[in-house]
């Protein structure tokens, strides 16, 4: 794994060196706290509702800075011409992969730890828990590492990172709203094709609300290992081509 460590380090410094990775993150964070001031906190609400709107909004900016911070992680490799280095070198597909992915995700989890004090905030001014924080944050994690492994299966796919953009945006959503699609089926493909929803059935059931359900955290464990395994052999097959 020594390769995986070396390509870790290499995309860990390029995250915490660029001012762009910076400045996104701020602008999701803004973004993030300007939800969490004109909505989350609008109106009386017992403190568990404001906690619950807080990570609704939470989870669409991790969303979606998942797929920000990894469309590029390998369309930009190919445009730059230096994919043909990792791919011609003996480093095996899936260390490309996974030392790109941790870096991504590595930085993601900086984010999500810099908006901290919004549910600290909350928990100083009320009554909620620090198990109801600590599991709210493992779900947004958890959610975080899928778009991360869907945003660069998306960027596998194509040299051209908007077009890697917009593949891993709607793939997401898509995966994302399962449970909605599925409420227009009959039973009893309706239950089963429900259960593969991202975000409604797993997310929004439970760890916005606090509540920690271990097969909710395999199900996002094996969905990303399944995304990440899709980008590996998706890397195999285009280095023959």
């Amino acid at each position: 794994m020594r390769a995986t460590s070396i390509i870790y380090r290499r995309e860990l410094l390029g995250y915490l060196r660029s001012p762009i990775s910076w400045a996104i993150a701020a602008v999701l964070l803004l973004a993030q706290g300007i939800f969490f001031q004109a909505w989350a906190l609008r109106g009386e609400q017992l403190s568990a509702v404001v906690l619950e709107r807080y990570f609704f909004i939470a989870s669409f900016v991790i969303g979606a800075a998942g797929i920000i911070f990894s469309f590029r992680l390998i369309a930009e490799e190919r445009q730059n011409h230096s994919m043909v280095l990792l791919t011609t070198s003996p480093v095996r597909d899936f260390e490309i992969a996974l030392g790109k992915f941790f870096a991504a995700l590595t930085f993601l989890t900086i984010t999500l730890v810099l908006s901290i004090y919004m549910p600290i905030l909350i928990k100083v001014n009320g009554k909620i828990t620090g198990a109801q924080i600590f599991v709210g944050y493992l779900g947004l994690f958890l959610f975080g590492s899928v778009s991360l492994a869907i945003g660069m299966f998306a960027s596998a796919l194509t040299r051209h990172q908007f077009l890697a953009l917009v593949i891993g945006a709607v793939l997401l959503i898509v995966l994302g709203n399962i449970f909605q699609l599925a409420s227009k089926l009959d039973a009893p493909v309706r239950p089963v094709v429900e259960q593969l929803d991202l975000w409604w059935v797993r997310f929004q059931s439970s760890f916005m609300k606090g509540i920690f359900n271990l097969k909710d955290v395999i199900f996002y464990v094996c969905v990303t290992y399944f995304f990440l395994l899709l980008a590996v052999k998706t890397l195999e097959a285009k280095r023959w081509q």
